[in-house]
């Protein structure tokens, strides 16, 4: 057991001392990389979406954040609303298990 943790954090360390060097091998070609949103042809809501991905990455990252739980709970409420609706009821659902 002793030896796999001596290989397991061998590679760990080497992997840390090892990455720098791959990303300065780059040289300053890496520096000219910029990520933009292509927002020439949108309109509406997705050229606002896209504006505020190449304004701010934070804000873009927290919106994010806070609308997936919503429009997941969102499509979960109207997910049951159609199901009661067709008659599938899964709050008083029996066990057919024994």
């Amino acid at each position: 057991m002793k030896t796999l943790w001596t290989r397991i954090s061998t590679m760990v360390l080497t992997a840390l001392l090892v990455l720098p060097a791959v990303v300065f091998a780059s040289g300053e070609k890496a520096a000219a990389v910029v990520i933009v949103s292509d927002t020439r042809k949108l309109e509406g809501i997705l050229r606002w979406w896209g504006d505020l991905y190449n304004e701010s990455h934070l804000q873009f990252s927290l919106l994010t954040i806070l609308l997936i739980p919503l429009i997941g709970l969102l499509f979960g409420i109207i997910a049951d609303l159609v199901m009661r609706t067709i008659g599938i009821d899964l709050g008083s659902r029996e066990l057919s298990e024994h």
